[in-house]
């Protein structure tokens, strides 16, 4: 990558995290040049539609919601969407007398040992940065393990709740959003048992077997589970595994229409790089495919990947969103 291609591009993204060395800069800004414009489109759209004050229910709404929601809106909507405002608003200090609560060193202990695994490439979680984050992290996982303690803390919720306080900059809410999600939205997913999640994951092998049966026969052929190759999918959300902006994009979706928007999307991956995955002739070979179908410019433009999930548009050509997945389309 040339240097002056690589200068256009901040090395940290809006988020805090570092941008990797194989990042493809010139792909990005090919994408994003014209993202932007959906943005400030979608934006204007947003903000008409939250004049009232509340965020409205409906057909509308979910369309909105599906073409995505803006940075400036994404946390008020998500809290609405998703009952996370009605829950805080109906107890108020119940986050903070959890903080305060009966300590409980087996959790802390599990939570801290997280803590310096969670995000190392984002900036904002270094313990050199002020403020750091860690300790924001730490307060919603140990309040949450107090809160619920038949999930107590589970791997896979500190990426959850980091991308949330990313989001929120906000303890309490982050709160209340990881309530939504792992115990309305996603019941049973972080248990000791994980019975939600192995039984999604068991749905979606089965989902594969009846739409893509090619698919389906050869991971039975080679003897793969499905939890093999999909489990950071289900029990991360997509975190570290697809880029942020298009892990936003999806979870703007989940907190609205809930778990199947995560088979939709994994089907999509699935389905997009269905001929990749069939030359795969090994367990660690279609290991390798399914991490790799996870990269590119498909699952980087996230307004034509999001189109693709939820709306089941063809994809268009390489870089352009496809005909009838602009704003107007209604999905």
């Amino acid at each position: 990558m040339e240097p002056a291609e690589r200068s256009r591009v901040p090395r940290i993204d809006p988020y805090g995290f570092e941008r990797p060395e194989d990042f493809d800069a010139a792909a990005y800004e090919e994408f994003v040049s014209g993202y932007l414009v959906t943005l400030a489109r979608r934006a204007a759209k947003w903000s008409r539609l939250l004049r009232g004050g509340g965020v409205p229910r409906g057909r509308a709404v979910k369309r909105y919601v599906r073409k995505g929601v803006p940075l400036e809106h994404r946390a008020r909507v998500w809290m609405a969407l998703s009952g996370a405002q009605a829950q805080m608003d109906q107890n108020p200090g119940y986050y903070h007398r959890l903080l305060q609560g009966e300590r409980n060193p087996r959790l802390e202990d599990a939570i801290r040992t997280d803590l310096n695994r969670t995000f190392p490439d984002n900036v904002k979680f270094r313990k050199t940065t002020e403020p750091c984050l860690q300790k924001t992290l730490y307060n919603v996982l140990l309040a949450y393990g107090h809160h619920n303690q038949a999930v107590g803390y589970c791997q896979g919720m500190n990426f959850i709740a980091g991308y949330l306080i990313l989001i929120t900059n906000n303890e309490e809410e982050s709160f209340w959003l990881l309530d939504a999600l792992v115990g309305r939205i996603l019941p049973d997913y972080y248990t000791p048992a994980m019975l939600g999640l192995k039984t999604d994951q068991e749905v979606l092998g089965e989902l594969v077997r009846a739409k893509l049966p090619a698919v389906g026969a050869l991971m039975e052929q080679l003897g793969v589970l499905w939890t093999l190759v999909v489990s950071r999918w289900f029990i991360c959300l997509f975190v570290d595994v697809l880029p942020v902006e298009t892990v936003l994009r999806i979870w703007d979706c989940l907190f609205n229409e809930g778990s199947k928007i995560i088979f939709r999307v994994a089907l999509t991956l699935i389905k997009q790089h269905q001929e990749f995955i069939l030359e795969a002739t090994s367990i660690p070979d279609i290991c390798d495919k399914f991490k790799q179908i996870t990269k590119g410019s498909f699952v980087m433009e996230c307004h034509t990947f999001m189109q693709v999930s939820v709306c089941g548009c063809s994809r268009g050509t390489r870089g352009s969103v496809p005909s009838g997945a602009q704003d107007g389309h209604q999905c």
